[in-house]
């Protein structure tokens, strides 16, 4: 079986994307082919004497999440994250994410199944390493960063891993309805698209996890995790907002470089301030500064946030997720353009309404 699988997963690697790729392709096979090798079910786990029984109260608490999902949330009620794998590695991918030295724009590539992207994953880091190295030497701007999990979009069983499962309860919740929510809608090409949709679920979700099983203090390491988050996504888009509007600038490269300097220089102190001044010392997002700032960290901000306003007003508008997976179903039809165009005009703020006391104290002196 095991030679068919490798024969046939060589063969396509070959019809889609020739001889070039064919090591690339290869690898995914491979890594992929090794998370179903390493999973087994959980009650299979929760059965073995040997399990740690900390690893233990983990998966049963993922199965509970994992109920909730379906029950609460509509998610997809299949095989997905009912399984468990070991990793002996921190990550279960390592992502190469380059744009040009002077733009944001990041470089894309283009798969049959995910369609165009912007990132590429190797299970290896050496691997990713490897190819970074030759993305900087064309004289791009690269980040390599670890993933904990990713959607294979419903196509394969995707288990749970050593790599997220001893996230806290709310985290780990989160990353299992972010997950799951890429099984219900997918656009091939459009990033912003499929990760603000999945965020708004994971979003909405992880607040109804928290009203059912949650307890005060749990709710309020979250809501300071939430409110870090929003504070870091803030900076980097505020100086992301920077970067583009010095790109524009009609300008010296030489200029353009020098400035774009000054700015990565500025969110590092800003960050620094932020984590003394508004975090209480709080250090979570260091690994971010571990390497020198580039474009490429800052290139997929807009992926996930771009459209987040948008569908958080629609499943408000819906009401319920079945409905409003069904508005996002209906809108994924759509050319990229309309879909944006709505999304757009959904994430716009209320009008601001007459403000009726101040207009009575207004006029009542004049009677």
């Amino acid at each position: 079986m095991r030679a068919r699988f490798w024969l046939a997963a060589g063969a396509c690697a070959l019809m889609l994307a020739g001889c070039a790729q064919f090591k690339y392709y290869f690898q995914a096979a491979q890594g992929q082919y090794a998370l179903w090798s390493e999973a087994r079910p959980i009650e299979d786990w929760l059965g073995d004497p040997a399990t740690d029984p900390k690893l233990k109260a983990r998966l049963e608490k993922a199965l509970l999440i994992r109920r909730f999902a379906v029950k609460e949330l509509g998610l997809p009620d299949n095989a997905s994250y009912r399984n468990y794998a070991a990793l002996n590695r921190p990550y279960v991918l390592w992502n190469v994410v380059a744009t040009p030295s002077l733009s944001l724009r990041p470089i894309q590539w283009c798969f049959p199944i995910a369609g165009c992207v912007s990132y590429r994953g190797y299970y290896s880091k050496e691997d990713a390493e490897a190819y970074a190295d030759e993305l900087r030497k064309e004289g791009n701007d690269v980040q390599l960063g670890g993933v904990p999990a990713y959607s294979t979009l419903g196509w394969f069983s995707d288990p749970l891993l050593s790599s997220f499962i001893n996230y806290s309860d709310a985290e780990l919740a989160r990353m299992v309805f972010h997950e799951l929510a890429h099984q219900v809608a997918y656009v091939q090409g459009d990033s912003r698209f499929n990760e603000a949709f999945a965020t708004a679920v994971e979003e909405a979700g992880v607040q109804r996890w928290l009203d059912m099983y949650g307890n005060p203090a749990m709710r309020e390491a979250y809501e300071r995790y939430s409110v870090r988050r929003r504070d870091f996504l803030d900076l980097l888009v505020r100086h992301r907002a920077l970067l583009a509007a010095n790109y524009a600038r009609k300008v010296s490269d030489k200029k353009k470089r020098e400035e774009k300097l000054r700015i990565f220089a500025s969110l590092k102190e800003e960050y620094q301030l932020m984590k003394i001044n508004s975090w209480g010392g709080y250090a979570g997002y260091d690994r971010f500064f571990a390497e020198p700032l580039n474009n490429a960290h800052l290139a997929s901000v807009a992926t996930y946030n771009d459209f987040l306003p948008g569908f958080r007003a629609l499943l408000a508008q819906e009401k319920t997720f079945p409905r409003f997976y069904a508005a996002v179903q209906g809108m994924s039809t759509l050319s990229l353009q309309e879909r944006q165009a709505r999304l757009l005009h959904l994430g716009q703020p209320p009008p601001p309404q007459p403000d009726t006391v101040a207009t009575q104290t207004i006029v009542s002196p004049d009677r």
